[in-house]
């Protein structure tokens, strides 16, 4: 009972100093994860709380769950449109980019330190994956809003990359113990077993939860455990196939969160509070494992080891990756730079611990090391180099809170949006009747200091009120367009100054915007093309929004797309 009890209040203490912790962290601009990496290495058996843990297997179950939880969240928070701007770009760096990772380590390895070649490749593989649950809680944890084509490179990168590097992770310690080279032929075809198997058990998976939650008569509190459950089942029922159970879990969210599901919004409030508590989780467990006064032995290695993946190899894989996709430097650069090496890679690295390999602490203390370069240099630097390579743009209007209703039908959700009013606001200073919504909503009325105030007594919407709407889940960009804030942030963040005062429409030509505004000298060819076709054409169809275009002393800036990809509205402003 003792133990019971002392088990239980030191996983319930290191939970709260975590979260304590992860709050002043947050505020000080430090990455989050590293500082539940740092609290698990000082609760460890060299730390103040001298917790002695070494159990890989563990370790190794509660990351890999850990892992499936965050990429299940993250897959279903993962929109159409990313696939349509992203897709083949983030395939290229999941498998080439992998791969020339994997051999660029491998070759420092082996000219610098005197490793073999397939010692060299495997911890080139172990550190060749990039981590979705770095990538995903930074741009949560930072608020990040960034141009949809590079936020979604690198969350599906980060979603997808896992099957190539634990394909070859596992083929070089097959090989390391067995001293025999793995065939070459054998894992292109694991490879691609795990890519094609994984996308079809997520599909199938993600088609069977959602005929289930139309047909079974559940309370909606159920949903969300039903969907961790089908996560979990995924994953052991891919992983036994011998395809990538990661990838299946990413998509089988992907496919949930896209049904438009009455219950999604009771799925993702649970979903959120689950992944943070996995990656506290994971990150604690991975800092109790590692024991730092070993790191030492090999600090020098892994420190170069690091240094070429920020500066060389990841640069590299990223240039050749992109190349076909005519992607900005700007954009390279940044993705190169965000290439963050989470608890993926020191999971990767419990492989050679679990087989029982000579040597196995050398790619566990590398990796660990790796990480922590990674989430010190990378992590803290994300926001300031998002600013000064200007791939920030301005954050997307939507309610301060949502909460559902009923489902009239498998396609139509309602529910009750609550906006905050501010300054920004178009709503503040008018009464509801003023505003013209080309959307059907209801106004349900206003809180203001905890008191609400009814339609029938017709309020006028002030400055620090709540607006509360009933309306249709696919009304909610329309909605929300008129309703929300335009935010008080940054200077270079607030709408009018980032898109400009004024708006087009997509269909006008050049030779219309020509009239009012001085383009510069422009060919008559150019001239007769609509500003969508121009984007479309400079973008090879892979614009999105905050996409620039300078002409003459005019700044073109995509403001607004449909579905589809189709420019609906361009802002304009004066250079000069």
């Amino acid at each position: 009972m003792d133990f019971a009890n002392t088990l239980l209040f030191a996983t319930g203490g290191l939970l709260l100093i975590s979260i304590l912790a992860g709050v002043i962290s947050n505020r000080l601009g430090a990455p989050i994860l590293l500082t539940f990496l740092l609290i698990g290495m000082l609760a460890g058996e060299d730390g103040l709380g001298g917790i002695q843990f070494d159990n890989p297997e563990l370790a190794f179950l509660i990351g890999s769950l850990a892992l499936l939880v965050i990429l299940f969240d993250g897959g279903m928070r993962t929109h159409p449109e990313r696939f349509r701007v992203a897709l083949w770009p983030a395939i290229s760096l999941a498998t080439v980019g992998v791969a020339i990772t994997c051999s660029l380590v491998a070759a420092t390895t082996v000219w610098l330190f005197g490793l073999s070649w397939n010692e060299g490749l495997l911890l080139g593989a172990i550190l060749s994956s990039t981590d979705a649950a770095a990538v995903f809680s930074l741009f949560q944890s930072r608020g990040l809003r960034i141009k949809e084509r590079v936020a979604s490179t690198l969350e599906i990168e980060s979603g997808t990359n896992d099957p190539m590097a634990v394909i070859l992770t596992v083929a070089m310690t097959q090989a390391l113990s067995t001293d025999a080279m793995t065939n070459a032929w054998w894992m292109a075809a694991g490879v691609v077993w795990q890519l094609l198997g994984g996308i079809a058990m997520g599909w199938i998976c993600g088609r069977l939860f959602v005929i289930a939650a139309r047909k079974l008569p559940l309370s909606f509190s159920f949903y969300p455990l039903l969907a961790l459950a089908a996560a979990v089942v995924t994953f052991a029922l891919t992983s036994k196939m011998q395809a990538s159970g990661f990838l299946a879990v990413y998509l089988t969210g992907y496919v949930i969160g896209n049904a438009r599901l009455p219950q999604l919004v009771h799925i993702l409030q649970v979903q959120d509070g689950l992944a943070w508590l996995s990656q506290i989780s994971m990150f604690l467990i991975l800092g109790l494992l590692v024991t730092p006064s070993h790191l030492f032995q090999y600090g020098f290695m892994a420190f170069v080891v690091a240094l070429t993946l920020l500066f060389i190899a990841r640069p590299i894989a990223v240039f050749i990756s992109l190349l076909p996709f005519n992607f900005p430097l700007r954009e390279q650069g940044f993705i190169s730079w965000v290439g963050l090496r989470g608890a993926v890679p020191i999971i990767l690295a419990l492989f050679p611990w679990l087989s029982g390999m000579k040597n196995s602490d050398l790619y566990f203390d590398v990796a660990f090391v790796v990480v922590m370069t990674s989430l010190i240099v990378q992590g803290w630097t994300i926001s300031p180099m998002a600013k000064w390579l200007k791939l920030q743009v301005p954050p997307k209007p939507e309610p301060q809170q949502r909460m559902p209703l009923s489902a009239i039908a498998s396609h139509h959700a309602l529910e009750v949006w609550q906006y905050r009013i501010d300054k920004q606001s178009a709503a503040c200073d008018h009464t509801w009747e003023q505003l013209k919504l080309t959307a059907p909503a209801t106004f349900v009325g206003v809180l203001r200091q905890g008191e609400w105030l009814q339609p029938e007594q017709r309020p006028v919407i002030q400055e620090r009120d709540f607006l509360l709407v009933a309306a249709n889940v696919k009304d909610l960009d329309e909605v929300s367009r008129i309703l929300a804030s335009t935010g008080e942030g940054p200077e270079p963040l607030q709408q009018n100054v980032f898109f400009g005062d004024f708006s087009l429409h997509g269909n006008l030509t050049l030779a219309d915007i020509q009239t009012f505004y001085p383009l510069g000298d422009i060919d008559e060819a150019l001239l007769a093309k609509s500003i969508a076709d121009y984007f479309t054409e400079r973008f090879h169809r892979r614009v999105v929004i905050g996409d620039q275009l300078a002409l003459g002393n005019v700044m073109l800036t995509v403001r607004d797309m449909d579905t589809h990809g189709e420019i609906l509205a361009v802002g304009i402003k004066l250079t000069d």
